[in-house]
């Protein structure tokens, strides 16, 4: 299993390359990371353990089993491509994936809110206006028989400093009706990602 990942990913990267560039001089997006703004990130998900952080924490193992794997992979610039790739997972399952603005921690509550482009000033957002996928970073998917599942977005723009450093899976598929809007259910899982 965990060989067919690394040929995914190795596949993605290559996709991912194609991108095109990062950024643009002048561009008043932040500079991406070191190393071409490339950045790859696998994890096998694990119990919380406060002594050895995992970069992988399961929250609910019926959804997201211990030993469960996710690579997440992006190409930052001004034009941003993020992917996600998971396997082991719940067969046959809608899940809610979405940036988030800080890493994992003991509870899904402490990667705090997604990351929001341009932040809505009302907290928790559930504004269609703000918690959209143009503004956020939606990955929803669904998993196959096997419990291997991917998704792919675009944006067109790029994280700021310091802002973006998670993605949490959800229970179910992202909500964007009024009221709803970026809701997907419970926290099953998160993968501390350094996007920003």
């Amino acid at each position: 299993m965990r060989r067919r990942l690394s040929i995914i990913a190795a596949g993605l990267g290559l996709l991912l390359l194609t991108a095109g560039p990062a950024g643009a001089a002048g561009s008043p997006s932040p500079s991406p990371p070191a190393g071409g703004g490339i950045i790859a990130e696998p994890g096998v998900f694990r119990a919380w353990d406060a002594r050895q952080p995992p970069t992988a924490v399961t929250y609910d193992e019926h959804l997201v089993p211990t030993g469960a794997a996710a690579i997440a992979l992006a190409v930052r610039g001004k034009r941003t491509v993020i992917g996600l790739i998971v396997q082991g997972l719940m067969p046959n399952h809608q899940y809610g994936a979405h940036v988030h603005q800080k890493a994992c921690g003991a509870t899904g509550a402490a990667a705090g809110p997604h990351y929001q482009n341009v932040p809505d000033p009302v907290q928790p957002s559930v504004d269609p206006a703000y918690a959209n996928a143009r503004n956020e970073v939606w990955l929803d998917f669904t998993t196959d028989a096997r419990g291997t599942g991917s998704a792919f977005a675009g944006v067109e723009w790029d994280f700021r400093a310091g802002g973006a450093h998670s993605i949490i899976l959800h229970e179910h598929h992202t909500d964007s009706s009024p009221g709803a809007a970026g809701v997907a259910g419970a926290r099953a899982a998160c993968l501390t990602v350094p996007l920003s």
